[in-house]
């Protein structure tokens, strides 16, 4: 074979390798703690977390952000290390310390040689327990999220994203606000309101201590029962919660006001293109048809040769990229298609973009698009979870949403039985093209009357002072905390 015929050969995908989840071990602690331990010999850095199922979604509504500064302000010190000294004693036992928030859990967590396991567990209580929010640290924190939520004005895709959600949801519920609080919450987050949410956080029933990595010869239920002593006293008696969100709450979280197509479009002016978002409330991660749904995405949008992009970006060439799926929370997180479109291009985008979610509803998946989203979802899964860091992560991940021990072994096999009629019961059952939001910040001035004329429901216009004249290039803000948008 010439080298010419051989590049003209394209590759043949391998068959996926083996791969089993590893199992883990549960041990209930008689405070209610769970301790949840997972043996990975060979890895000598052990990850441990301790997941709160409690989040952002949690809070008081006047309060809105405190969860997610807390996270940021926990390790700004604690009672026995003020300020670096906690960084210091982290560093002592070459262990990194990190705390996170999201809508449906708070997180701290340590990494640490196995040998020093123990008292990395008594730093992590420590953190968790005993965290002291200076003032001034909280105080610093806050502003600098005011300033982000400047940023999120001048920055049409962070723009459009904040403005999904507000339009998607009802106003009363959680999601209809960033995680992170906005402009009339934030300002009144100070180092008591922070200490307010975090101390409903501790309740060891809520809670659970996962733990990865080469376990050989440790006890880690005696560790934790050691470590972790002082949560005991703390949940309901304490200010927490023994209960979790409850379904009603849950509903009342996933509430929306959209009951017919409507457009929203943020007049940015000057802009050289349109960012879109387009969808409506989605499902929960608690659904009979979760892995339908996920091939169902991954052949709408979430691979690179999803039929939006083949659409949209190779054939028609109004994108550099676009993407669809739905975002599961404990509650429904939002269904979108996601993209930035030449300005020109807006209305023929949208157009293309609702006839292949119509698609998707009225017809099958080819057996060539079935395979390809399978082999992918199964390929990549092995590639998840090739450090303990990911494996502690998503057996958190099953605690947080409250789904069976085996629901990871099991993935893979689920997804290869999926059938083209499974997925196009699901685009049926969770597409709704009858109640979508058609979200945009663009040039109304240029887009405004072909948006009004192309008739693709109740057309808004929102023309707000804008911080500063911030481009539309659609440039990734590192600064930004996605979870918090």
């Amino acid at each position: 074979m010439t080298l010419e015929e051989a590049l003209s050969v394209r590759p043949a995908p391998g068959l996926p390798r083996e791969y089993r989840f590893p199992p883990f071990e549960r041990t209930i602690l008689d405070s209610g703690l769970q301790v949840l331990t997972v043996n990975l010999p060979g890895r000598p850095l052990v990850s441990a977390n301790l997941v709160i199922r409690r989040g952002a979604a949690d809070e008081p509504p006047e309060l809105g952000g405190a969860t997610v500064l807390a996270a940021r302000a926990l390790t700004e010190g604690t009672e026995r290390y003020p300020g670096v000294e906690l960084t210091e004693a982290a560093e002592r036992l070459g262990a990194t310390l990190h705390a996170e928030a999201s809508w449906d859990a708070f997180v701290a967590s340590v990494d640490v040689a196995g040998s020093r396991l123990g008292a990395a567990l008594d730093l992590l209580d420590e953190l968790v327990e005993r965290p002291t929010f200076p003032e001034n640290e909280v105080a610093r924190l806050r502003e600098e999220r005011l300033n982000d939520l400047l940023q999120v004005k001048a920055d049409a895709r962070r723009r459009v994203d904040r403005a999904f959600s507000a339009v998607i949801y009802a106003p009363d519920s959680p999601y209809a606000r960033p995680a992170a609080g906005d402009e009339e919450t934030v300002p009144r987050l100070d180092a008591e309101a922070v200490r307010r949410v975090h101390g409903a956080l501790l309740d060891p029933k809520q809670a659970a201590l996962v733990v990865g990595g080469d376990l050989t010869g440790l006890d880690v239920p005696a560790l934790a029962r050691t470590s972790f002593a002082g949560l005991a006293g703390r949940g309901s008696a304490a200010g927490g919660t023994s209960e979790a969100a409850t379904p009603a709450a849950r509903a009342s979280s996933a509430a929306t006001t959209v009951d017919r197509p409507i457009v929203r479009l943020y007049h940015h002016p000057g802009a050289v293109q349109t960012e879109l978002r387009m969808g409506h409330v989605g499902v929960p991660r608690h659904v009979p048809d979760f892995h339908a749904i996920q091939l169902m995405a991954a052949i709408l949008g979430g691979l690179f040769n999803s039929r939006l992009q083949m659409n949209l970006r190779e054939e028609k060439g109004y994108t550099y990229g676009i993407g669809a799926g739905f975002d599961m929370r404990r509650a429904a997180g939002p269904f979108s298609v996601r993209t930035a479109v030449q300005t020109a291009a807006t209305v023929p985008s949208i157009s293309e973009s609702l006839a292949e979610l119509n698609k998707m509803r009225d017809t099958d998946v080819t057996e060539a698009e079935l395979k390809a989203a399978s082999d992918y979802l199964v390929g990549v899964f092995p590639l998840r979870f090739e450090t303990p860091e990911a494996v502690v992560a998503a057996i958190g991940g099953l605690y947080i949403l409250d789904l069976p021990d085996d629901e990871l072994a099991r993935y893979r096999n689920q997804i290869e039985a999926v059938t083209a009629a499974d997925i196009r019961k699901a685009a049926r059952d969770r597409i709704h093209p009858d109640r979508i939001a058609i979200v945009a910040v663009g040039d109304a001035d240029v887009v405004g009357k072909d948006l009004e004329a192309a008739a693709f429901g109740h057309l808004e216009i929102v023309r707000e002072q804008l911080p500063s004249a911030g481009g539309m290039d659609g440039a990734d803000d590192d600064g930004a905390d996605e979870a918090a948008e």
